[in-house]
C-alpha cells in the first residue's frame, strides 16, 4: 500500500477537538492529512506533515469527513409523484401512502430493485455520503422483506429490518397476526441479512406495545434496535427507544420535556430528518432544544419515495441551519460524527488517525458554505476508504 499526503487544505474538519482548535469540529487551518491504505494515518497543520509516497493538492478547499447518512429507505420501486403533487396542493401527509410503494416494490424484480438502489447510492456518493444505512419495509411479506435486505446487504453493512413499517395490507383486519409474523417467520428469514431492527411507532402504524414486541423479538435474535419515533404526533416512541437502549430515535418532531430529558440522559441519539418536514410541510424538529439539553443529535436524509425524496445531506444541513436552530458547525457535526454515533460507529464521521479515510473536498474554503450556499453542488472530490471515487 502507498501513502498519500493530501495538502493545501484551507480548513480541515477532524471532529476531534484534540487535533484542532478545541471545538467539537476540531478545526485545523492550512492543514494536511496522510492516508495509508484505507485509513487516516495523520492529520494536522500542513507545516508539520510527514512525507508520503504521493501528494494530492486540495487547492485551498475545505476538507470534511464523508457524510454518515444513518436513515434511508432505498430498496423500493416506483415513486409517489402524484401523492406529492396532491400534498403540495393542500392534502395532509399520513403514514398510509407507504402502501402505494409496497405494491410497486412487490411487483418489481430483484434486478430492478438493485438498479434503483445503486442509482440513489451513486447520487448520494456524489454529494459526499460515504456511509449509509438503509432499510427494508416496502415488501411486508416474508419473501419481499428478506430479498430487500439481501439486496441491501450487498452494498452496506448498515442494514435494517423494518418489517414493522406499517401493517401489511394483507393483514389490515388482523394487525395482531401481522405483528406475530414480523416477530416470527419474517424475523427468522430477515435476521441473517440485517444488523438493526426498526419499527414505525406512530398512529396509523404500530402502538407502543406492538413496537416493544417487535424490538424485543429482534434483540433476542441479535439485532440492535432503532425506532421511528414521534414524527407525526406525541407518542411512546422516544421513551421506548431509551428503555430498550436503541441506538437512535428517528424524527423526534413532537417531544415532551420528559422525552428530551430521556434522550439527554441516555446513549440514544436523536436523529433529525428535515427532508421529511420540508416535503410534508410539517412542523420542524427543535434541534436547539435537544442540543441545549445535552442530547446527541444526528442529521440524515430519510431518503424515501414518499415523504423525503432527497439523497442530499448538504440540503439537510441547510434546512437544519435555516429552520431548526442549528449552527453550521452543529449541523455538520451531526451529519458526520452524529450519524456515526447513531450507527454506534467510531471508525467513520471523523478524520483522525485510525479513522477510515472517508472525506470530501468542497469548492469552498470553509464547511460553513454548505449552509451559506444552499443548493450549490459544493462537493468537488469524494474519497472513500482511501480511494478517490
Amino acid at each position: 500500500m502507498t501513502t498519500t499526503l493530501v495538502t493545501n487544505i484551507a480548513t480541515l474538519v477532524t471532529n476531534d477537538p484534540a487535533l484542532g482548535d478545541g471545538s467539537p469540529l476540531g478545526l485545523v487551518e492550512d492543514a494536511a492529512l496522510v492516508i495509508d491504505g484505507d485509513r487516516v494515518a495523520w492529520a494536522g497543520p500542513a507545516k508539520d506533515a510527514p512525507d508520503a509516497d504521493t501528494r494530492h493538492d486540495a487547492q485551498g478547499r475545505a476538507c470534511i469527513p464523508g457524510f454518515v447518512d444513518s436513515h434511508s429507505h432505498l430498496v423500493f420501486a416506483g415513486d409517489r409523484t402524484q401523492e406529492f403533487n396532491a400534498r403540495m396542493s393542500g392534502r395532509a401527509y399520513s403514514a398510509g401512502g407507504i402502501r402505494t410503494t409496497v405494491a410497486a416494490t412487490r411487483a418489481a424484480s430483484d434486478e430492478e430493485l438493485e438498479a434503483n438502489l445503486t442509482r440513489y447510492l451513486d447520487e448520494a456518493l456524489r454529494q459526499g455520503t460515504t456511509t449509509f444505512e438503509t432499510k427494508s419495509g416496502y415488501g411486508l411479506t416474508v419473501e419481499d422483506e428478506a430479498r430487500a435486505l439481501r439486496i441491501a446487504a450487498r452494498h452496506t453493512d448498515e442494514v435494517t429490518y423494518l418489517g414493522a413499517h406499517v401493517v401489511s395490507p394483507d393483514y389490515a383486519e388482523d394487525p395482531a397476526a401481522y405483528v406475530a409474523l414480523v416477530t416470527g417467520e419474517m424475523l427468522d428469514a430477515c435476521a441473517p441479512y440485517a444488523r438493526w431492527i426498526d419499527v414505525f411507532c406512530e398512529k396509523g402504524a404500530f402502538d407502543g406495545d406492538q413496537a416493544r414486541a417487535v424490538l424485543t423479538a429482534g434483540k433476542a435474535k441479535g439485532l440492535l434496535p432503532r425506532v421511528h419515533a414521534n414524527q407525526l404526533s406525541y407518542g411512546p416512541g422516544v421513551q421506548l427507544a431509551v428503555e430498550l437502549d436503541a441506538a437512535s430515535a428517528d424524527h423526534c418532531t413532537h417531544l415532551t420535556d420528559a422525552d428530551v430529558d430521556a434522550l439527554a440522559n441516555s446513549a440514544t441519539v436523536a436523529t433529525l430528518l428535515p427532508g421529511a418536514e420540508f416535503s410534508t410541510r410539517a412542523e420542524w424538529p427543535d434541534a436547539r432544544r435537544l442540543i441545549d439539553a445535552g442530547a446527541t443529535v444526528a442529521l440524515s436524509t430519510d431518503c424515501n419515495p414518499g415523504s423525503s425524496f432527497t439523497s442530499s445531506v448538504p440540503f439537510c444541513i441547510a434546512l437544519a441551519v435555516r429552520d431548526m436552530g442549528m449552527t453550521p458547525d452543529e449541523a455538520l457535526w451531526s451529519a458526520t460524527a452524529g450519524g456515526a454515533a447513531a450507527l454506534r460507529r467510531t471508525d467513520v464521521g471523523r478524520l483522525g488517525p485510525g479513522a477510515r479515510a472517508d472525506l470530501a473536498l468542497l469548492d469552498a474554503p470553509s464547511h460553513v458554505h454548505l449552509a451559506y450556499r444552499p443548493g450549490v453542488p459544493l462537493v468537488r472530490e469524494v474519497w472513500r476508504a482511501g480511494k478517490r471515487v
